[in-house]
């Protein structure tokens, strides 16, 4: 599978913003958050549990400052390893105003191991990138770039994110952001679908959500990849995940969440 659950789960919420923008208010976690999933694949018309994901959110240092460490990790299951292996896992160091230092994720997919590295430097209002990436292959190639624009990897774009407020997004609105990925620096694509409320087929608890679809285009033609819920509320937890993949669909749904910041406001039904 080109890109892993937790790079469809970080797309979110993005604006593309200058340098000195980079800073944000953090309204939405704290330390001690942890998210757990469910992870689904439509298998001959069936859907059939492959795995598990979690992410957590920690107090550390880096560099002799005061720093958050996010940690998110997916496992399929013994079941699911006879057809598909799948073990990621992903860090990401970022102050305490959410601007990234540090990612990795190093990613077994099937037979294929990669590794993405990413080190952020902050010099006369340039993002200064040194990115290191291994392919399967085991070949390595580090590139060093810079940006006068903000650039984030899968779980900084995902903390900062959500602590945006979406109440001025109008449906149909595009939002555009630049990611560090592999060996480059993309230009992403999300589109706002706007509210609806769903009940969890996992758990139950109906939700009141944002909905956004990340895109991709070519030949300009506009292909759906993910379709996304976030919870209408100051914590924007990602709570299901809709994945249309080259080789058929997958979900996955939140099945728990504990020591989170804010009230979960956006739970119409338990």
């Amino acid at each position: 599978m080109k890109r892993s659950f937790f790079w469809i789960i970080l797309m979110l919420l993005s604006i593309h913003s200058a340098v000195a923008q980079c800073p944000a208010q953090n309204t939405a976690f704290k330390a001690g958050e942890i998210l757990t999933y469910d992870l689904y694949f439509n298998w001959k018309f069936i859907w059939v549990k492959v795995g598990s994901a979690s992410m957590d959110i920690a107090n550390t240092r880096y560099n002799g400052k005061d720093a958050y460490r996010c940690h998110l990790i997916t496992r399929g299951s013994k079941r699911a390893d006879k057809f598909f292996v799948m073990r990621d896992t992903l860090v990401s160091i970022v102050d305490h105003s959410i601007v990234p230092y540090y990612f990795r994720k190093g990613a077994l997919e099937g037979k294929q191991y990669r590794v993405d590295e990413v080190w952020y430097n902050y010099q006369n209002n340039y993002t200064i990138l040194r990115q290191l990436y291994k392919n399967p292959k085991n070949k390595i190639n580090i590139q060093n770039k810079r940006s006068t624009e903000c650039v984030y990897d899968m779980l900084s774009m995902l903390l900062k994110a959500r602590s945006f407020n979406a109440d001025g997004y109008k449906v149909g609105q595009k939002i555009k952001f630049l990611m560090a990925d592999g060996d480059d620096v993309k230009m992403e694509t999300l589109i706002y679908r706007g509210k609806k409320n769903f009940e969890m087929e996992n758990t139950g608890i109906t939700y009141r959500c944002l909905v956004f679809s990340f895109v991709e285009y070519k030949n300009k033609q506009e292909k759906e990849v993910i379709t996304f819920y976030v919870t209408d509320d100051k914590n924007h937890l990602p709570v299901r995940l809709d994945m249309y993949l080259n080789f058929g669909s997958a979900k996955a749904f939140l099945n728990g969440f504990k020591g989170i910041r804010n009230p979960m406001t956006s739970i119409i039904k338990k």
